[in-house]
């Protein structure tokens, strides 16, 4: 009797795609509630511009996956977490300002921060952030997503796919034209042309609110 065949078993690239995908609406969600609740108002945490898409979020639950998922013991999770989300939004930080010349975080108020791109407290979140995702979360997850049917689940990747990376490459020239614009450069092509009149800086700092230029 032939097995049936199951949407994204195990750990693989659809699978990955799929908790980068939930883990990017799950960071920008988590953003917009704590900043209200800490100053009673809505704002945009996005880090695309389609979407409530926050990547950091994506990509800290993907490397969390591909690294912790045969670890049981929930100390090693722990601690795992804290370097591993540490370190990877020590590195988003550091490659904003340098590419973008932009920042969206500064822990240089906090005490054991690490060149204000990260901190103790933040390490320990990532930590604590890990070790409930890994341990009861991520399990639940994965089971939910290989109930997909096949079919649909791979065309629904497919498009998906398609449009995070069309939304990637349009926020990342459209904050790149930014720069440019904010050191006085005029468009000297057709696409520039086209990003100054369809991302203008309103549109682009409406979106990234949290952007800081340095």
């Amino acid at each position: 009797m032939k097995q049936k065949e199951v949407f994204a078993k195990g750990i693989c690239f659809e699978k990955i795609f799929w908790i980068f995908i939930i883990g990017c609406v799950f960071g920008c969600l988590v953003e917009v509630l704590n900043h209200f609740i800490h100053y009673g108002n809505f704002v945009s945490r996005s880090g695309l511009i389609y979407g409530p898409l926050n990547p950091v979020y994506g990509f800290g639950l993907v490397i969390f996956v591909l690294f912790l998922s045969k670890i049981k013991n929930p100390i090693l999770i722990f601690i795992g977490g804290m370097l591993l989300g540490g370190g990877f939004e020590y590195v988003c930080s550091f490659v904003q300002e340098k590419v973008f010349g932009s920042i969206s975080w500064d822990y240089s108020h906090q005490l054991f921060n690490i060149g204000g791109r990260t901190s103790l407290k933040y390490m320990l979140i990532w930590g604590v952030l890990a070790l409930i995702f890994m341990k009861f979360i991520y399990p639940i997850l994965s089971n939910l997503i290989e109930k997909i049917p096949v079919k649909i689940g791979r065309i629904l990747t497919v498009i998906l796919v398609v449009f995070v990376i069309f939304d990637a490459v349009i926020s990342i020239i459209a904050c790149l034209r930014q720069s440019e614009r904010a050191m006085g450069e005029e468009a000297s092509n057709r696409v520039e042309v086209f990003l100054d009149k369809h991302y203008p800086d309103e549109r682009l700092n409406k979106i990234f609110e949290n952007h800081v230029k340095v």
